[in-house]
């Protein structure tokens, strides 16, 4: 690979090299990075207004203040790389960092500045210590930048950075554990600022094998022309040798539509990998890659779109060793779309195959609900045509995953499920986030409206409240009862 005069030489810091650092250079190089110019991209405002800011910009403050007299620039920045925040009260720091444009307003991640402390924890979603001459661009190799991503409390994703700096000569040690600490502290202020929101399950890289006789679900044989469509779709690249990616929502079904897929064809092993925790990337490659070789084996590896860049670069380099074979392509990738896939991957795609969420499968909501009941009772599961309009009413923003979680806890409940069985969500629309308090109230006068035969003014009897209270809470709350409708 040939690199810029002054770009760094893996040759030159053998003791501090690792493969992130030579994976996050080689990007460097293929973004066109001058290493001698830096000319990150500037933007004329920052979202200031933000719960990311607020809540990283309350954590900086409070560690600023256990970090007087140090020269440490702190900064928030958003998940491509604007700097939303700096804080810092050396001045001499501030101004140099001014000079490299290391400042509020100004875009660093690696395309725009290449390896960078916080482009690297951005790029690799993982925490990330950049000394010195690891720096790609000779402007920054005055400094020591350690990052950590902030993760969104709900989704999981990426919402930001912490980022703090200081000199290349300062002592760095603890550096990294600041940064780790300040982004996990936003986290978890994000959480509880955003009021009625429950926090995303940290990612713990499974690897299971598909069973046949556990995946025969509905879509495949009872559901609407437009599922049955793309799983043909799906079916007809798999057997034509295409390498198939399967996009849409989180939770839409598309593990299971690739392994119907591919077992209608022909009978094998299929493996579903996700993405693990960024500390266990090495141990999750390892376990399931020596798979790929084997006949008969099918790897399904799901949500590539958030896996380390590093990763993605030697994933690529698998698949695109096994896809030299031919036949019938021994991958499916998975992403939320296609847009979100990274390049490396997308070149090894030949069909990209989108699978609609719940909310615009309307008539696969019955059939879905039904097959859960049964999984669930080992029998069939009647509804009430009041529970069973409430579950096509609901716009179900986790897809298929949230409403088989509804319907499996209410069958095991009932053999009749009715209202009173469904968990207070499906019974209101979309709307700001709750406080704790708010939430204990709307899920009170939910129980309330659901108990069978309740009025809303029986309702309002038994929570000592007027008829006209209730009706402004309904309202409020955006709760929709079947026979319970608020007054307009």
């Amino acid at each position: 690979m040939h690199l810029h005069r002054s770009a760094p030489d893996p040759a030159a810091c053998p003791a501090t090299v690792t493969p992130r650092l030579r994976a996050s250079w080689r990007r460097s190089e293929r973004y066109g990075i001058s290493a001698e110019e830096m000319r990150p991209v500037f933007t004329g405002s920052v979202d200031t207004g933000s719960l990311l800011y607020e809540c990283g910009t309350a954590v900086l403050r409070g560690l600023q203040a256990t970090l007087a007299n140090e020269p440490v620039s702190m900064m928030i920045t958003d998940p491509e790389g604007l700097v939303l925040s700096r804080i810092c009260e050396d001045g001499t720091i501030n101004r140099s960092l001014d000079r490299v444009h290391l400042a509020p307003g100004f875009y660093f991640a690696e395309e725009n500045a290449g390896t960078n402390g916080l482009g690297l924890a951005l790029a690799d979603r993982a925490p990330s210590l950049v000394r010195a001459e690891e720096h790609f661009c000779a402007g920054l190799r005055g400094y020591t930048c350690a990052a950590a991503p902030v993760l969104d409390p709900v989704s999981g994703g990426v919402a930001g950075s912490v980022n703090l700096t200081t000199w290349s000569d300062s002592a760095s040690e603890l550096l990294l554990a600041l940064a780790q600490s300040a982004a996990g502290n936003t986290t978890a202020l994000m959480l509880a600022r955003g009021a009625g929101r429950s926090a995303h399950p940290m990612p713990r890289g499974e690897v299971f094998r598909v069973y046949a006789d556990r995946m025969r679900a509905p879509e495949a044989s009872v559901l609407t022309p437009g599922w049955r469509n793309v799983f043909a779709e799906a079916r007809s690249a798999f057997r034509n040798g295409r390498a198939v990616a399967v996009v849409g929502e989180a939770g839409t079904g598309k593990t299971a539509l690739a392994s119907l897929a591919r077992r209608e064809l022909r009978r094998e092993r299929v493996l579903s990998v996700r993405p693990p925790a960024p500390d266990d990337v090495e141990a999750w490659l390892e376990l399931w890659t020596p798979e790929l070789g084997k006949d008969s084996t099918c790897v399904i590896i799901s949500g590539v779109d958030r896996l380390p860049a590093w990763v993605i670069s030697d994933l690529a380099e698998r698949l695109g060793e096994v896809r030299a074979v031919g036949g019938m392509q021994p991958y499916v990738l998975t992403a939320e779309s296609a847009e979100a896939m990274p390049e490396e991957l997308r070149r090894l795609v030949d069909t990209v195959v989108e699978v609609p969420a719940l909310r615009f499968r309307p008539d696969d909501i019955q059939p879905l609900a039904r097959h859960f009941a049964r999984q669930q009772r080992r029998r069939e599961v009647d509804f009430t045509a009041s529970a069973a309009r409430t579950l096509n009413a609901y716009d179900w923003p986790e897809n298929v995953r949230q409403l088989r979680q509804v319907v499996r806890d209410a069958a095991g409940r009932a053999d009749l499920i009715d209202l009173n069985h469904l968990p207070p969500e499906v019974f209101t629309g979309p709307g700001r986030p709750l406080t704790r308090l708010e939430a204990v109230e709307r899920d009170e006068i939910i129980r309330c409206l659901t108990e069978p035969g309740t009025t809303v003014g029986e309702a309002a009897r038994e929570l000592g409240v007027s008829r006209a209270t209730i009706y402004r809470k309904m309202a409020q709350y955006r709760i929709t009862v079947p026979g319970r409708a608020p007054r307009a």
